[in-house]
């Protein structure tokens, strides 16, 4: 009887207009914060599921993960903790959208849900899709050198070969063609940043996406983050003490509710050495794309 009642007046909220779709919750009682304490007073202090009100759309092996572990260290902020690949993936685009909400974790009222899949920034259909749901979401975006993230794709890629035990080639052959940059491979392809946020932009207003600066992030993470805390409308949480710098791994770590926490030792992996005239070749192609970039997100970069 209780959920019946419930579950009319969400249907009657929903007929006239009272709620928008991008405002429902994900669990049952899908009511947003400001109506479910007008109308069931009990749910004000529950953990829901929520819709992420922020995703980190990309850059693949562009910092995503260490962005998402400093965030999570925020006490008003939530993390989905596997790349949920919803919005770029059909398979998983079609399993709909409670699906998708299963992913989210439980939050209070006063924190935000954050999931993070590098995959978005790259697919032609995640723009729209995500539009669809939340038309006013934030984004982040995490750059860093367009040339350094190729060979860390390639470096990912060539570690899984040698783990499956599978013939793999030098990234100097796989990169040049005929003398000339293969446009035609991925991770060349995946670092033309002007030419994906194109694809955004025709969705989202550039003032919905905050850059973070990857390459800054390995060694000044604190200042990157007050940034995005600005960005995300919270108080400043994340503190210097949250950070030590790992001699062996060389970066920083997390001090994380009392315990110590660094990333997985699939990051930070050292990159396979690429010969110097193959690497001025790729900047050379980069720099158009790059300026391009620059001039769309207003800010420069010192890359290549």
């Amino acid at each position: 009887m209780a959920w019946q009642l419930f579950s009319t007046c969400l249907l009657i909220l929903r007929i006239s207009g009272g709620l928008q779709e991008n405002q429902i919750n994900c669990i049952t009682g899908r009511i947003p914060l400001g109506q479910r304490g007008r109308l069931f007073p009990s749910f004000t202090s529950m953990p829901v599921r929520r819709i992420p009100q922020t995703i980190i759309v990309g850059v693949r092996k562009g910092g995503t993960r260490a962005l998402l572990e400093m965030l999570n260290i925020h006490p008003d902020i939530v993390v989905a903790k596997s790349e949920v690949h919803f919005f770029n993936l059909d398979e998983n685009y079609q399993k709909g959208f409670d699906w998708y909400c299963a992913q989210m974790p439980l939050s209070q009222p006063h924190q935000l849900t954050i999931e993070k899949t590098p995959g978005y920034f790259a697919s032609l259909k995640a723009p729209e899709r995500i539009h669809s749901m939340n038309s006013s979401i934030k984004l982040l975006l995490i750059v860093r050198d367009p040339a350094k993230r190729v060979i860390s794709d390639y470096t990912q890629v060539l570690h899984n070969r040698k783990e499956r035990h599978k013939p793999y080639q030098p990234l100097e052959e796989i990169l040049i063609h005929n003398g000339q940059v293969n446009t035609n491979y991925k991770a060349v392809q995946r670092s033309l940043y002007d030419v994906q946020l194109s694809n955004w932009l025709q969705f989202f207003q550039l003032n919905q996406f905050h850059i973070v600066d990857g390459d800054r992030l390995i060694v000044d993470p604190l200042l990157e983050l007050r940034k995005v805390e600005t960005f995300l409308g919270l108080p400043p949480r994340i503190e210097p003490s949250n950070f030590y710098f790992n001699q062996t791994k060389g970066f920083f770590c997390l001090h994380l509710r009392g315990h110590e926490k660094c990333l997985d030792h699939s990051k930070g992996r050292p990159h396979p050495m690429v010969n110097s005239t193959v690497l001025e070749q790729l900047c050379a192609y980069l720099e158009e794309h790059n300026q391009n970039f620059f001039s769309m997100v207003g800010r420069t970069f010192k890359w290549c």
